[in-house]
């Protein structure tokens, strides 16, 4: 082994969620000492080989004083990262004789200069992505063993230095040095259990608002967009942040999901489980484009449409939003993903969430009722509403007024029903849907099709009569008469029919029948 001067080690190279395991290879010639890297390394990846000298160095295991050659293949695949560090130096180690050969096992970690293991983001999809490939081994600094482990099949082995690495390997631990504060490795086989979470708000804080209730539930049950227009403080955001806690938890694949793209937007992954319940992203109205869809230089980051992936995406003042921003929501919405282009790669996240918009009805929101104390102009409430373009608003299923809540709901003893029995018949109402729907590959209303609802799914014109009245008077589009049908049928679902009748299409209309400035 003495006399060996290459040797393979793996890694993995992400672009979005998408992982590609890569073959760090080195070699060690005799000439004089040098160190590169080749393969497309951004500079983070070219900085590695100071960090790995400095690492190996104060292990007790200086490399070689010759030229080292380390090239990540395919080498016409962009590699971007920290998390190379490991892999680089296990290459090396084992070309250099050091360390025994282990051509199967994945490294993912960065190295502090004093041989410190350190977390890494994008832990989780990048463990997928090795496992996926038949790689199901792999080495993690300590503090991302337990996000490794949430991967079905992984092997992961987590380390708290690198002289740890060596010795688990089979190198001589004699000479091998560790920083202070190590401790021995941990084996963690997977798992995809979840833990305690803090409870949701409750929905039995919100005073009256019972349209605003009754849509709450009917998007909770079908998936569906919505729209509620209101002075301030009527209970528009109260109602919003109540809409996760009436979805069901999230299965084990739409949990993966959403841990994947958010193990990529935290700073450190140290994350113990898996997310079960479903997120709630509130950007604030001065989000730009790139922070809404994602973006960045380099390998695009997921952005707040990701991160809300099988959850709710809410935009409070939803009008004081850039149009051009609101326009972009356009395509995600259709399509439940959102491509990123950029000059040194293309990446693609999942982004199907349910849109919650909150307006208030003019820009000094005094518009209401008698609207005696609202000084806006036609055209200054005109130009408010306009952020909202009519595409857009297509898309929205449910759009409702909600009123001033009036002293005596708000000082009243009895309160509407709470989160968990709403939860339960939303829930009854899923499964149905999941039941109706799976022979297509669908989880809920939402995710119909127009070739469904023209067909296995299409109703009789006795049911869909007041449809064609508003078609013919241009009141609905084709594909706000879809949406109508949708909605009617989670009308049925949470009243237990087994399909929608007039009165379910009556209500999806008035549901959708808000009429803006």
């Amino acid at each position: 082994m003495a006399g060996q001067r290459f040797a393979r080690a793996l890694s993995v190279a992400l672009i979005g969620l998408q992982g590609t395991v890569v073959e760090v290879e080195t070699d060690i010639g005799s000439q004089l000492p040098s160190f590169n890297v080749l393969g497309l390394p951004d500079l983070s990846v070219k900085e590695a080989k100071d960090r790995v000298r400095s690492a190996a160095r104060n292990s007790g295991t200086p490399l070689s004083p010759r030229q080292i050659t380390v090239n990540l293949t395919p080498a016409t695949l962009p590699k971007k990262g920290s998390h190379f560090d490991l892999a680089i130096a296990a290459s090396v180690l084992q070309a250099d004789g050091v360390m025994p050969r282990s051509p199967e096992t994945v490294y993912l970690a960065e190295l502090a200069l004093d041989g410190a293991l350190r977390p890494v983001r994008g832990i989780l999809p990048a463990v997928l992505a090795a496992v996926t490939a038949g790689h199901p081994e792999v080495v993690v600094a300590q503090a991302n063993a337990a996000e490794a482990a949430l991967v079905p099949g992984a092997v992961v082995r987590g380390f708290e230095c690198l002289a740890d690495v060596l010795e688990a390997a089979g190198a001589d631990p004699t000479d091998l040095q560790r920083p202070p504060a190590t401790s021995a490795s941990a084996v963690f086989e997977s798992a995809t259990g979840g833990g305690e979470q803090p409870a949701a708000p409750d929905l039995a804080d919100v005073a009256g608002q019972y349209d605003g209730r009754a849509a709450l539930e009917l998007a909770a049950a079908g998936g569906h967009h919505l729209l509620l227009c209101g002075p301030p403080g009527a209970g528009k955001t109260l109602l919003a942040e109540r809409l996760p806690g009436l979805l069901p938890p999230l299965d084990d694949g739409a949990a993966t999901e959403v841990t994947a793209v958010h193990s990529l937007d935290t700073r450190v992954s140290q994350r113990r489980e898996l997310i079960r319940r479903p997120p709630f992203e509130s950007p604030h109205h001065s989000a730009s484009a790139a922070a809404l869809l994602g973006g960045g230089s380099g390998i695009p980051r997921p952005g707040a449409v990701s991160r809300a992936h099988h959850g709710v995406l809410f935009l409070d003042e939803a009008p004081e939003f850039d149009r051009g921003v609101l326009d972009a929501l356009r395509q995600p919405l259709e399509t439940g993903t959102v491509r990123i282009d950029r000059a040194a790669a293309s990446a693609q996240y999942p982004a199907r969430f349910q849109l919650v918009m909150a307006a208030n009805p003019c820009p000094c929101g005094r518009a209401s009722g008698k609207a005696q104390d609202c000084r806006c102009t036609p055209r200054e409430r005109r130009s408010y509403f306009g952020k909202l373009s009519g595409p857009l608003l297509d898309r929205v299923d449910l759009r409702i007024t909600v009123p001033a809540v009036s002293y005596a709901e708000l000082t009243s003893a009895s309160t509407g029903e709470d989160t968990a029995t709403v939860a339960a018949r939303v829930a009854q109402a899923r499964a149905v849907q999941r039941e109706r729907l799976a022979p297509y590959g669908l989880r809920c209303n939402a995710e119909v099709g127009a070739s469904l609802l023209t067909g296995e799914l299409r109703q009789p014109p006795r049911v869909t009569a007041a449809l064609e009245r508003d078609m013919e008077r241009g009141a609905l589009t084709a594909r706000g008469m879809q949406r109508v049908i949708r909605v009617a049928w989670t009308v049925a679902d949470l009243d237990g029919r087994s399909a929608p009748d007039a009165d379910d299409i009556d209500t999806a209309l008035y549901f959708r029948s808000m009429e803006l400035a």
